[in-house]
């Protein structure tokens, strides 16, 4: 497989083999049931479900299929999402009706897999999945709430979430019909979210300005999450990707715009070592550290940005810092020999039955853990970048 991958630039063939050896390890013990990547289901004992996570880590699967044309990565993506995927086009423990947009995200999957299949179940669930963008419900300024759970309330995860799948639908399948929908999105994000002193974005925005960890006067977040900053930032990325194809010159200019922005605000906070802090703007405060998912996703989006056209050149060393820093200080391997990617933020979010209230305390207290899907997936994403 190394031979088929190619080699990473800086001759680090041993770099090479080790993640090889890690997404060998990972897809030999993987399957729907069993995702040897989400700690969470591991942790639980329950039953896994349709979700973001194996979303991601099958995204990252198919890039490899698309880069190498290895028939191993196309099969197992297949069987994977076969299992959710039923003949009827449904998806078994998916409910639109939950109107969370984290379960729009692995449906993104489905474009690809039907392209590659011609299964009629793929564009069945397609289908089944675009009904819930209708049944989103959605604040005054028109985002889609996060989740029916958190009313008025929108966070920068949900536009990677969401907005991917929702631009690839309207371009295939609707004429273009929504994509200003999209575009106002992004850009109600922009207004309201973004913070004038750092030029970065604080993770939630209620615009009831209600809820306990909401500024009364701007309604956000009180902090700036390290893997919200990462979800965005890709999310720009990859509704750029499919805009740019489209009539569409200034609303893409506008974007374009966002992403530079937000790269030059991110590339400011760069530790020496690659990665950005958890909280990426106090790097000092004590227990603070440097995250792994996020830094990834910043990786892959800075990457991913430069070969598309949509970021300066000089974007491309950033991005290759952070991969390389991720590789240097957070791979490794465990006593039994198995590979280990470490320093991953569990979860993260506001609200919900454990009062999460954005502070710093929030933050530094949720687990950090090892070779969880939130970090390994956008590792495979910053990978697939290095080597294409």
């Amino acid at each position: 497989m190394s031979q088929q991958l190619g080699h990473l630039t800086g001759g680090r063939e041993a770099t090479e083999k080790l993640l090889n050896e890690y997404i060998e390890f990972l897809l030999n013990n993987s399957d729907s049931e069993h995702p040897a990547w989400n700690l969470e289901v591991i942790r639980s004992g329950k039953a896994n479900k349709w979700n973001y996570i194996d979303g991601c880590m099958i995204t990252g699967i198919l890039q490899l299929y698309d880069i190498t044309g290895d028939k191993k990565y196309l099969d197992f993506a297949d069987e994977f999402i076969s299992g959710f995927v039923n003949e009827d086009g449904t998806i078994r423990t998916y409910d639109t009706e939950e109107k969370n947009l984290d379960n729009i995200n692995p449906a993104k999957n489905l474009f690809k897999l039907y392209d590659y299949t011609k299964k009629d179940k793929y564009l069945k669930a397609i289908n089944l999945v675009r009904s819930q963008i209708d049944k989103m419900p959605r604040t005054e300024s028109g985002n889609f709430w996060h989740k029916n759970i958190y009313p008025n309330q929108v966070w920068l995860d949900g536009l990677y979430m969401a907005q991917p799948f929702y631009i690839e639908y309207e371009t295939r399948y609707n004429n273009c019909k929504n994509v200003m929908d999209i575009y106002n999105q992004f850009a109600n994000v922009e207004n309201h979210m973004k913070d004038a002193k750092t030029g970065l974005y604080y993770h939630g925005y209620d615009e009831s300005k209600s809820m306990y960890w909401a500024n009364p006067e701007t309604g956000c977040s009180p902090n700036f999450w390290l893997r919200a900053e990462g979800w965005f930032i890709l999310s720009l990325v990859d509704v750029l990707e499919v805009m740019t194809k489209l009539d569409n010159a200034d609303q893409c200019e506008h974007l374009k715009k966002m992403l530079t922005d937000l790269a030059e605000a991110l590339t400011k906070f760069q530790d020496e070592s690659g990665l950005w802090y958890q909280l990426i703007a106090l790097p000092e405060v004590e227990g603070n550290y440097l995250e792994t998912s996020g830094s990834a996703l910043i990786s892959a989006a800075m990457l991913k940005g430069v070969r598309l056209g949509f970021l300066p050149e000089k974007f491309k060393a950033i991005g290759q810092k952070a991969f390389y820093g991720i590789i240097d200080k957070r791979l490794s391997k465990n006593e039994d020999g198995s590979p280990c990617v470490k320093g991953i933020c569990l979860v993260g979010g506001l609200g919900g039955a454990t009062h999460r209230d954005g502070s710093v305390e929030y933050y530094l207290s949720e687990p950090v853990v090892d070779n969880d899907a939130k970090g390994v997936g956008p590792l495979f994403l910053a990978y697939t970048e290095m080597i294409r």
